[in-house]
């Protein structure tokens, strides 16, 4: 049973955000206020919302209040055009933790393994090239409706694949690396891109390793599985990728199915009981 937090414990989440991330807030009676220009009134109830079930005064928690309150603030920093040229795909795994959730999804790609959604490029300050997910209930909080821009930043995408599949032909033992403002696991939701990936092969099915958002690897028998698996397990939450590889094809990506431990018998150095070094005897020819 999910436990509904207590005003006191938000307070102190929302307080500890404001030491951690150097964000301005003043308290208000049912909530808190993000000083700036607008001022941002958030509620209680939205930072109930923000937290997703986990507890307020967590490491996991803290996070996730921290990434909505910042959001929020970026958004009312911008006017409603600037956030139409910024809008971008972006794709999430089904399995990642951050998911911004199902009503987010604006189009899910078969397989069961990708979503993709709606994000904003620049607009963190210290990171001004990365793209942001933005879960849409806090784009109804802001008041941005964002169902026009979603045509143009489908072309946008599919643009960026034929892109990606033309450089992947011209080097095609290279990783897979971004392309524009959509990073692989974006681009996997092209499907001019599958299409390029699957190009040529006998059953139309490829396997990808994607453990990072920003790399992936086509040609597995040059990648020890290990590595992909302790990639994932080692890159922040918001960088990952899948912790599988990834079955590929023209209209679906699906994980691998689960079974085994590709990464303890690559770590373990087993030696043998008995060391059978046999006399050789060589001949000059």
């Amino acid at each position: 049973m999910v436990r509904t937090p207590e005003p006191p414990e938000l307070r102190r989440c929302a307080l500890a955000v404001a030491v951690l991330h150097d964000l301005d807030i003043v308290p208000a009676i049912d909530g808190i206020v993000l000083a700036g220009v607008p001022a941002v009134e958030v509620t209680w109830a939205e930072c109930r919302r923000a937290l997703g079930g986990e507890e307020p005064e967590t490491d996991d928690g803290r996070h996730r209040l921290a990434r909505w309150l910042l959001l929020r603030r970026w958004l009312a920093d911008r006017p409603l055009e600037d956030l139409r040229e910024r809008a971008r795909p972006y794709g999430s795994c089904i399995e990642s933790p951050l998911h911004p959730g199902l009503d987010w999804v604006r189009r899910r790609v078969l397989g069961d393994a990708v979503d993709l959604g709606l994000g904003f490029v620049g607009l963190d300050p210290r990171d001004p090239d990365k793209v942001l997910p933005v879960p849409e209930r806090l784009l109804t909080e802001t008041g941005v409706a964002a169902d026009d821009w979603w045509p143009t930043v489908v072309v946008y995408l599919e643009r960026m694949g034929r892109m990606a599949a033309e450089r992947m032909q011209r080097t095609p033992d290279a990783p897979l690396r971004p392309m524009g403002d959509c990073d692989v696991v974006t681009l996997l939701a092209s499907m001019t891109f599958r299409a390029a990936i699957v190009d040529g092969i006998a059953d139309g099915m490829r396997t990808v390793a994607v453990p990072m958002r920003t790399r992936g690897w086509l040609d597995l028998s040059r990648v020890d599985p290990a590595f992909s698996a302790a990639a994932a397990r080692l890159t922040a939450p918001e960088d990952r990728g899948f912790s599988r590889p990834l079955l590929v094809t023209r209209e679906e990506v699906a994980l691998a199915p689960e079974g085994g431990d590709v990464v303890r018998p690559a770590i373990e150095d087993r030696i043998a009981p008995v060391i059978d070094i046999r006399d050789v005897l060589y001949h000059r020819m």
